[in-house]
């Protein structure tokens, strides 16, 4: 399945129509280069998911909590800055992987090999015009 986001107005439709089509599906790896909107899709997101709390990119703590309204919890990891997988396993990402709550994955390619088989990828693409692509592969 394909989205093209055209402006930050179009985001929230589209994580919208993005959660409706992944279903149950807990985990997502969010491919692309730094810029190219990962955070910001997250964010839109943890809106469509009722987050209460303020959305930002776990780059120095690698992951991030967010609570919704209904007490429910979100993680948003950002793998940037490990050097070695290591780094991973020694903060516990299996807790967080497999806890049964959603999981945004941003730079997977570092912890490739840790990743649940049943991950969705999520490809993200800056088109000519500026817009943004979003790929999913599940």
């Amino acid at each position: 399945m394909k989205w093209t986001i055209g402006s930050l107005e179009e985001i929230n439709e589209t994580a919208r129509k993005f959660l409706d089509y992944v279903g149950d599906r807990k985990r997502f790896a969010l491919y692309g280069a730094m810029g190219v909107g990962k955070t910001t899709f997250v964010k839109a997101i943890a809106g469509c998911s009722g987050v209460v709390d303020d959305v930002s990119s776990p780059t120095f703590a690698i992951v991030n909590e967010y609570q919704t309204e209904n007490e429910k919890v979100i993680y948003h990891f950002d793998f940037y800055r490990i050097k070695d997988i290591s780094e991973a396993l020694d903060f516990g990402y299996e807790e967080y992987f497999f806890s049964g709550n959603p999981c945004y994955i941003e730079w997977p390619e570092k912890i490739a090999e840790l990743l649940p088989e049943d991950t969705v990828a999520c490809y993200f693409r800056e088109l000519a015009d500026g817009s943004r692509e979003l790929e999913v592969d599940m």
